[in-house]
């Protein structure tokens, strides 16, 4: 029986990790039995957190265990029980955890490898679902993706994250204050309020994105720069990225609102879980949208470019045509052609005033130029 295995991923760690990277890292598993549990992902230094909180309508406790098997009792209460868990690379610590709850072995697998696509896998006994949760970092000014899966039981759920720090401390709070109807509903109403604000999350990033197209576009207008074109490409890595975690994410809602032999979801759940459908769908709409418009500011960089150098060629343009002329004149003048022996007679040679006649032949030829130019609006 093959060891559990663990292969950091470092290349992960970036939102601009490309596709064949991401394939790379999973090519690692080739050759392996189906359900032996990797870690594909980036790997984290700090040891796995695990906090319980475990509650009902009058009751509300929150627990951290020192080891995995401690929540093996909370499989069979009748209060609700939310078990989150930060980290992924401990794999020993994960399938105790898992084990505890019965979880089929593709199921440890896929919570184990953070390079799946958003999906739903019905069970017996549970529901496994995976989707991405994304947060926009104000320091780097770029999308983090993390991937975030949700095991859903009769009356738990456990939610497993790549690190600590996520989007659900509003559901805390309502938890722990009893604010709403949450302690007063079963774990699917938890499962929906969890991907609610994961969903709602996607609305924040996009509006710093948004914001963040404004700004490059008044950059193209007014002074476009080749680290312009820079941010272009980074917003365009960043939106497909977001598609390619949103698509998928519409397949999984449509898939509990319709799925009619899912136990687990209540009749009245599936209301709900219909807004969160309309919410996904208003989310690619949104993301198309940006797509087309930074697929027209590729257009407008180069246009901005092509015009700034027509402007210098124009600007050089008139300047070698006023100069054309003069030359023509300096060069007349400047044959010094003998007045004596030359059988064309050329005064303005030995003239007193022949070298100011020319200056002047020239400045005024330059100035008559000038103003054609003007007068044809080409400057």
């Amino acid at each position: 029986m093959k060891t559990p295995l663990d292969i950091p991923d470092t290349t992960l760690s970036e939102t601009e990790g490309s596709m064949f990277r991401i394939l790379k890292t999973s090519s690692l598993k080739s050759g392996l039995p189906p359900g032996t549990p990797i870690h594909v992902g980036q790997q984290q230094s700090e040891d796995i957190n695990i906090r319980v909180i475990d509650y009902d309508q009058t009751s509300y406790n929150t627990i951290t265990p020192d080891n995995p098997e401690e929540c093996a009792i909370y499989q069979g209460k009748q209060t609700v029980t939310w078990i989150n868990v930060d980290g992924l690379h401990q794999v020993d610590i994960i399938e105790k955890l898992c084990s505890c709850f019965k979880l089929h072995s593709l199921t440890v697998e896929d919570i184990l490898n953070t390079t799946q696509r958003p999906k739903l896998d019905v069970f017996d006994e549970y529901l496994f679902l995976v989707l991405k949760m994304q947060t926009y970092n104000t320091e780097t000014q770029r999308v983090d993706m993390e991937q975030v899966s949700f095991v859903l039981g009769k009356n738990y759920l456990l939610s497993f994250q790549e690190k600590t720090g996520d989007t659900f401390d509003g559901v805390r709070t309502r938890i722990s204050n009893n604010k709403g109807r949450i302690r007063k509903m079963k774990t699917d109403y938890l499962l929906y309020a969890l991907l609610d604000s994961i969903i709602d999350n996607y609305f924040s990033v996009l509006e710093k994105i948004g914001e963040e197209i404004e700004f490059i576009e008044e950059e193209l207008v007014t002074n476009p720069l080749p680290e312009t074109l820079g941010k272009i490409h980074i917003l365009k890595r960043e939106m497909i990225l977001l598609r390619r975690s949103v698509w998928p994410l519409r397949e999984v809602i449509n898939s509990l609102v319709r799925d009619e032999e899912i136990d687990l979801i209540s009749e009245a759940i599936y209301f709900y879980m219909k807004d969160l459908y309309d919410h996904t769908i208003q989310i690619i709409e949104t993301i198309e949208t940006f797509r087309d418009i930074i697929s027209g500011m590729l257009d407008i960089y180069l246009s901005s470019i092509s015009n700034r150098m027509n402007e210098v060629m124009k600007v050089l343009t008139i300047f070698a045509a006023i100069f054309i002329p003069l030359t023509f004149i300096a060069g007349l003048y400047g044959m010094n052609f003998n007045t004596v022996t030359s059988p064309l007679n050329m005064p303005e040679l030995s003239w007193y005033y022949g070298y100011p006649f020319a200056i002047g032949i020239m400045l005024a030829t330059a100035g008559v130029m000038i103003l054609f130019f003007k007068k044809k609006k080409w400057f």
